[in-house]
């Protein structure tokens, strides 16, 4: 198969400077809505990139969980190759890739740890299953097998099946709060010429740039 041959033309929108505004996380609310709205699969997700302490770069797709005021949140375990990453070096960059509406978001930001009240409050929201799966999972570590995995959660199913309020959030795992510093927008546009417009963050203003494609 060559995959060199391999071709698509983006003709489905545009993005100008009046389109955007100049609040880069408005123009992304509208984007996420739009996907969300779309119907395509897991709009939320996003590829997280963290740095190892050897330096090197670490991807991977969580799911985005909120926004407030700016900051984009998620949750984890704290012990994950990415949690420790952060715990390192809490700096950044998250990646949105919707191609059905041929476009893309990056970011680039510091991270900090939500508080342990805020990380109760979502974990107690989501479904039992979930929970209990986070419960078991020790994200990132070897294990002898599937079996392992799937006796553990059955034991924990069965213990907190009867009484869900005996369960409480294991220390290791709760959510983190990204802070942007650059956001960049990328909507598809024939002959290779997409839009790109850039948002970098200068005190508690952005500056807004047009990128060559």
């Amino acid at each position: 198969m060559n995959i060199s041959s391999i071709r698509k033309d983006y003709i489905k929108d545009q993005l100008t400077e009046h389109m955007a505004g100049l609040d880069p996380l408005a123009v992304f609310g509208n984007w996420l809505d739009d996907a969300v709205k779309s119907g395509i699969c897991e709009p939320t997700a996003m590829v997280l990139s963290t740095i190892s302490p050897e330096g090197y770069p670490s991807s991977r797709v969580v799911l985005l969980k909120g926004l407030d005021k700016g900051r984009l949140l998620f949750y984890t375990n704290y012990t994950s190759n990415k949690g420790r990453h952060l715990s390192g070096n809490p700096r950044a960059s998250l990646l949105f890739f919707w191609g059905e509406l041929e476009r893309q978001v990056r970011f680039e930001g510091d991270v900090t740890k939500l508080p342990d009240s805020d990380s109760d409050e979502y974990f107690i929201s989501r479904p039992y299953e979930s929970r209990i799966g986070a419960m078991v999972s020790r994200q990132s570590t070897v294990i002898n097998g599937r079996d392992e995995l799937d006796r553990n959660f059955s034991e924990l199913f069965d213990k907190f099946k009867a009484n869900h309020e005996d369960m409480r959030r294991p220390a290791y795992w709760g959510g983190y709060a990204f802070d942007p510093i650059s956001v960049e927008f990328w909507q598809g546009r024939a002959n290779r010429l997409h839009d790109r417009l850039r948002y970098r963050k200068t005190g508690d203003s952005w500056i807004r740039e047009r990128l060559s494609p």
